[in-house]
């Protein structure tokens, strides 16, 4: 398993560098400008509806049964199975899309109400996201191969897929721009063009590995039933994180103009490790679990799980107290040139603070889901999953005015370790989650080290990175931030016991 995590999380990890790179630019252009207000809307839509229809709801009703079936009945019935999910999939998305195209001002009114009242922004917001709606239907059919090679347990081409959105969303700001009426329009029209790549690639290495995707009349098989009543809960209980951003972008609308911007781009950087270590651990984690579930390995189930909760925890501790303690830097570092000021990067630094409170909250959901997931349970989810969106609306309405843009990042964090503690004591009651021995040290030594970096941050900061750093200099300064953080943990780790060097060592060797 930790080999597929490794592999998952570094093409996470380079699209996500890609993806500063991207907002890099938008912030330089358009800062936290209306037009980036608008298309960060419009691409919130789509991204929306794809993680709660594809990565989410889908693949935690499809992984499961398509590698039971691989296991069990053989490569004949699964490849049936998943061409038959493909072709309903495909129509049901079609009308969605048609749907939401003829009804995008009023989605638009439910998703940015704030944005009604500067009716040139609603109606760049509407244009925008009437271009970006039909990589709803693209990347939910590639999230489906995604969970097709996952199930093969190969997880190169559907982690790498994710690459191309950045590499098209970049080229299409830099050369679409001035044959289109704004810099939104062209980020845009990138994003479904990436959509048609992703499609694209993923169907071709699903062919060489022996799945081919054709498309057959769509059918409402029993097989069919029963995936989409498994999928119907988990469109909530596998996307809360996505609901609570949601909410979020309703309430920052009806916030000062930019508030929308500030979010997104502390969303961005709190979504690097997220993206990296949770869904890694989680994507890598659903076919082993399922398998051993199948098999009846209740105790191995078990074991799997506190390896992936340790895994998770070991990076995102550090990531969690580092993203707060050097907010600020991290924000003017990445983000301070051209249109986005200083006082935008402060601003976005104290929501990045807050998003990271929860940070370790966002990546273990992703841990425990699968806990649910691979037996059949996508309904418990659900339950625990609407209460903590429930919550962060009314945190949200309560946070809204005595903390302006800060409010909605931590009802969000605050909601999210909701759930995880739901998630944990359920499954911890139904004896399907015990932390063993292992995990129970290994974490306090984890959160000492963690802490020990901290404080070195937090000390270091004034010298390397003082206020009026500027220029070249910014890069250079959070560079020597980063790299004084990783050498802090690494070192603290080792000598509070969180991990012995010579295991890793001697792992990666048995890897390799």
């Amino acid at each position: 398993m930790l080999k597929n995590v490794l592999t998952v999380g570094g093409w996470t990890m380079a699209s996500r560098i890609l993806g500063f790179v991207r907002d890099m630019l938008i912030a330089a252009i358009l800062g936290a400008g209306p037009i980036a207000d608008a298309f960060f809307v419009a691409l919130k839509l789509p991204n929306l509806f794809r993680r709660l229809f594809g990565e989410g709801a889908f693949n935690a009703a499809f992984v499961p049964a398509f590698s039971g079936m691989l296991a069990t009945d053989g490569p004949a019935p699964a490849r049936r199975f998943a061409q038959e999910a493909f072709a309903v999939m495909t129509f049901w998305l079609a009308l969605l899309t048609i749907a939401g195209e003829i009804f995008m001002p009023a989605l638009m009114t439910v998703l940015a109400p704030g944005f009604a009242a500067t009716p040139e922004k609603f109606n760049l917001a509407v244009t925008l996201s009437r271009i970006t709606f039909p990589y709803l239907i693209l990347i939910c059919l590639a999230a489906l191969v995604s969970g097709v090679l996952n199930g093969l347990e190969r997880f190169t081409a559907a982690a790498a897929s994710y690459v191309l959105f950045n590499v098209v969303s970049i080229a299409c700001m830099l050369w679409l721009t001035p044959y289109v009426p704004t810099t939104g329009h062209a980020l845009s029209w990138g994003v479904t063009i990436s959509g048609v790549a992703q499609l694209g690639v993923l169907i071709v290495a699903a062919h060489r590995a022996g799945m081919p995707m054709r498309l057959p009349r769509p059918r409402l098989t029993p097989q069919m039933r029963l995936l989409f009543r498994r999928m119907a809960p988990g469109l909530v209980g596998a996307g809360v994180t996505q609901l609570n951003l949601a909410v979020d972008v309703i309430i920052a609308s009806l916030l000062p103009a930019g508030t929308v911007s500030l979010l997104y781009y502390a969303d961005r950087i709190q979504q690097l490790p997220l993206g990296v270590i949770g869904i890694a651990v989680g994507t890598a984690l659903l076919p082993v679990l399922s398998r051993q579930v199948r098999a009846g390995e209740a105790d191995a189930a078990i074991g799997t799980l506190n390896r992936a909760i340790e895994y998770a925890l070991f990076l995102t501790l550090p990531a969690a107290l580092a993203l707060s303690v050097s907010a600020y830097p991290i924000m003017w570092g990445l983000f301070g040139h051209g249109a986005f000021a200083a006082e935008s990067a402060r601003l976005s630094a104290q929501a990045l603070a807050a998003y990271a409170l929860g940070l370790p909250a966002f990546v273990l959901v992703k841990v425990l889901a699968p806990g649910f997931f691979a037996r059949g349970d996508t309904a418990t989810p659900v339950k625990i999953g609407m209460a903590s969106v429930g919550l962060n609306l009314a945190m949200n309405v309560a946070f809204m005015v005595p903390l302006q843009h800060i409010g909605p990042a931590l009802a969000t964090s605050l909601a999210a370790i909701v759930n995880v503690v739901g998630l944990g004591v359920v499954l911890y009651r139904r004896g399907q989650m015990r932390p063993d021995a292992d995990l129970r040290r290994r974490t306090l030594r984890m959160l000492c080290a963690a802490a020990a970096m901290a404080a070195v941050l937090w000390g270091a900061e004034p010298l390397l990175f003082p206020a009026t750093t500027s220029g070249v200099l910014k890069f250079v300064a959070l560079g020597a931030l980063v790299t004084l953080g990783l050498l802090t943990y690494a070192i603290a780790t080792h000598v509070f016991g969180a991990y012995d060097l010579r295991q890793v060592k001697s792992m990666l060797r048995r890897r390799r």
